[in-house]
């Protein structure tokens, strides 16, 4: 199931845009993890006996979890703004 997102209006915008900021470290821990994840499985599996063609997978996963977790952060980020940055006046109606 697919929920889709209204766009903000432009003062919205500009006003989250400046409260993440605060927030840029984010991408430290995300990148660290997904790089993390990169070395164990690119490293491990040679080490194990399999075949180096296959650490590319590594690399591939540790990718695929550094771009997962900025999704999920950037999602996590925009909900917190949501519920605490922003008088009620300034929140989006649910139609």
């Amino acid at each position: 199931m697919t929920r889709t997102v209204a766009p903000w209006c432009s003062a919205c915008e500009r006003q989250y845009d400046t409260w993440v900021r605060r927030h840029a470290t984010d991408i430290l821990w995300q990148s660290g993890l997904g790089a993390g994840v990169a070395m164990v499985i690119a490293l491990g599996l040679p080490l194990l006996g399999f075949e180096p063609v296959l650490a590319t997978i590594g690399v591939l996963v540790g990718a695929s979890t550094f771009f997962a977790l900025r999704r999920w952060g950037n999602r996590r980020r925009r909900q917190q703004f949501i519920v605490g940055a922003l008088p009620r006046a300034y929140l989006p109606s649910k139609s």
